[in-house]
């Protein structure tokens, strides 16, 4: 850590150092995340995950200034007894494990509902047994469609914010039918989130609930056949990373028509830091973490990503850049969409006085640089033919 001055949260009070036991940090939020606590803070970090290619940089025992801080322990919590002594050694878990990338929900809905409920059953009963705080990741998927998707759609209280914007202690949670399997995410994060709640409500369990809007930034996802499977399908920043990578139209899901907040990765992390350490403010609460300033549809952002991307690779763009798909060819039976996702900043704002800066254009034109640094060549050589001799 750079500054070794007293820290202060939010009321003036002095910051002690925690150990905190990170289940997921080795993904893209939990890379950022440890990035954050060792550059900044004092506290310490359990890293628990199955892989741990996005924090390797974290793990140089030798050449980094916080080594004792972090420590790495490869575990799939499923079936893995060190996972109640880990959470005992540390002050805080923070359960960022999850399937979350909606061409599973509809293809691997037993793997989505397990990994998001059954999986995370265990986390939130050694925290609840050992007096453990907890800050559990949920989604804002958990709010479904919006009111105002079941208006007609000339109807002019789809204009009206009570419609649409999504507030944490008041909107609804509304899921499509049964056979839209899309929807065994929301529903298993949904359920989690009232357990998680029951269990501070009867037994005084100091949790805090993070539903992420679209978190932006480097190291996101993956790109098919690269650093991940080829047959796989990321979520759509990313899907459309691979497409502008390959110089292929950018696949707009039936027309592009949802409309998405997105914020920078960075931007989230100082949210989630500040849960971290001012726990007086942020225990038992549920904190919409995103940035709805930066709204657009489907392909609104396919078309800014083209641009961008021209930009920072010095590449012209395609004839056609885009090209319609059916959801049904796209995601298989079963698919459903939410019409919008626009997160209300109220009770964020009110309790950790946080608010989003980076805007659309500079979160893409940072995201788009890594992605064609670290990718360009690797899916030109995936992609070149192989010359006769």
């Amino acid at each position: 850590m750079a500054n070794a001055a007293v820290r202060l949260d939010l009321d003036g009070k002095p910051i002690k150092p925690i150990t905190i036991c990170m289940i997921g940090a080795g993904g893209f939020i939990g890379s950022h995340l440890c990035e954050k606590l060792l550059n900044e803070t004092p506290h310490k970090v359990l890293a628990l995950d199955v892989y741990n290619d996005k924090i390797k940089h974290l793990l140089e025992p030798d050449t980094s200034e916080w080594a004792e801080r972090i420590q790495f322990h490869r575990i799939n919590i499923k079936h893995d007894s060190r996972l109640e002594g880990l959470v005992k050694m540390a002050d805080l878990t923070i359960n960022l494990a999850a399937i979350c990338t909606p061409a599973d929900y509809n293809t691997r809905p037993l793997d989505t509902i397990y990994s998001n409920f059954i999986d995370a059953l265990p986390v939130v009963k050694y925290c609840s047994e050992n007096n453990k705080r907890l800050i559990h990741f949920s989604t804002c998927e958990v709010y479904g469609k919006t009111i105002g998707s079941f208006l007609p759609k000339d109807h002019p209280l789809r204009q009206d914010p009570e419609f649409y914007v999504l507030k944490e202690d008041a909107s609804p949670c509304i899921f499509g039918s049964i056979e839209k399997q899309r929807w065994s995410y929301a529903c298993a994060k949904q359920l989690i989130e009232r357990l998680v709640y029951a269990e501070g409500a009867e037994n005084g369990l100091e949790f805090t609930i993070v539903r992420p809007f679209n978190w932006i930034g480097p190291r996101m996802d993956f790109i098919p056949g690269i650093d991940g499977p080829s047959e796989g399908v990321p979520r759509v920043l990313a899907c459309f990373s691979n497409n502008l990578l390959r110089r292929e139209p950018l696949k707009l899901v039936d027309g592009g028509e949802s409309q998405r907040t997105f914020i920078y990765i960075k931007d989230a992390i100082e949210a989630v830091l500040l849960m971290i350490e001012n726990p007086e403010r942020a225990n038992g609460h549920i904190f919409n973490v995103g940035n709805p300033n930066n709204e657009v549809t489907v392909r609104q952002l396919a078309e800014m990503m083209t641009k961008v991307y021209s930009k920072v690779s010095g590449e012209t763009a395609i004839e056609s850049p885009t090209i319609d798909v059916s959801s049904k060819e796209f995601y298989g039976e079963g698919y459903d969409d939410s019409d919008k996702r626009i997160p209300d900043m109220t009770i964020i704002n009110r309790q950790l006085g946080w608010n989003p800066k980076t805007s659309l254009w500079d979160l893409l034109e940072s995201t788009l640089t890594y992605q064609h640094r670290t990718y360009a060549e690797a899916v030109k050589k995936a992609t070149s033919k192989p010359v006769a001799s």
